[in-house]
């Protein structure tokens, strides 16, 4: 499965299987950029998220990470 920066809840399961005991709230947006750009699902222009997009991801992966 490929995924895009638009693929908030797939990005955001992918980061939490990945990275199961980094807490979301803790990483600055330009980590997280690095992070996604590591993964071998993602597939889209490095440069193409915004900090809105970035900060959707993390909500996300913070809802995934949820007990």
């Amino acid at each position: 499965m490929t995924l895009t920066w638009r693929d908030v809840e797939g990005l955001a399961r992918e980061l939490a299987e990945r990275f199961p005991g980094e807490d979301p709230l803790g990483i600055e947006l330009p980590r997280l950029r690095g992070m996604i750009l590591g993964l071998p699902s993602f597939k889209d222009e490095p440069g193409a998220a915004t900090d809105e997009i970035l900060e959707k991801i993390l909500a996300a992966w913070y809802e995934e990470s949820a007990p």
